[in-house]
């Protein structure tokens, strides 16, 4: 146990100076999604409520980048988060990405208009995670009263066959430096 607490309190005092790339859980409670993890099984919808896009079976047998943002349309999501990923969709997907995915929790319909607006088609699937059990599933979740109470940390992840290779949290979670498109290892 003192093992972990160490590797805490490392990673804890390191956080507010670069992206906290999580490899290891620090207690039962605490489940932050992390390297070698099998990503949870949870569905997320695309378009419309009636179109279930499952976790699991979208990352199954393939190569897939998942970044979650704290909400559509707000500031740092629309100007910088989102539009990198569309801008480096075709780059990214060159080196072996099968598909990019954005998760935030909010509706379908709220999604769909965000692509949308920000030309995501074909570049980057935009998944509403409704009730927020994605986020919670990964340990990612925080509550911002100002975007109506349980919203995403800002993230990015990279799974190859359902296992996480790769997990960038921004350090304060909404920054915007290590889960940005230009930050991934591919």
């Amino acid at each position: 146990m003192t093992q972990y607490i160490s590797r805490a309190i490392a990673i804890v005092g390191r956080s507010s100076l670069s992206c906290v790339k999580r490899g290891f859980h620090v207690s039962p409670r605490a489940m932050v999604i992390s390297v070698g993890d099998k990503l949870p099984s949870v569905d997320l919808y695309e378009d419309a409520p009636s179109n279930k896009v499952n976790s699991a079976e979208l990352v199954s047998g393939k190569k897939i980048i998942i970044f979650g943002v704290p909400g559509a349309f707000t500031p740092g999501c629309s100007k910088t988060h989102l539009p990198g990923y569309v801008t480096k969709a075709d780059e990214l997907k060159s080196k072996g990405i099968d598909e990019i995915a954005c998760v935030s929790v909010n509706d379908p319909f709220v999604m769909s208009a965000w692509g949308k607006d920000q030309g995501a088609a074909g570049k980057v699937r935009m998944l509403a995670d409704t009730n927020a059990e994605f986020t919670k599933a990964l340990d990612v979740a925080m509550d911002l009263a100002v975007l109506g109470g349980t919203r995403s940390k800002r993230y990015s992840l990279v799974v190859e066959d359902g296992i996480v290779k790769e997990v960038n949290i921004e350090p304060d979670n909404t920054g915007l430096s290590c889960s940005l498109a230009d930050r991934i290892k591919v």
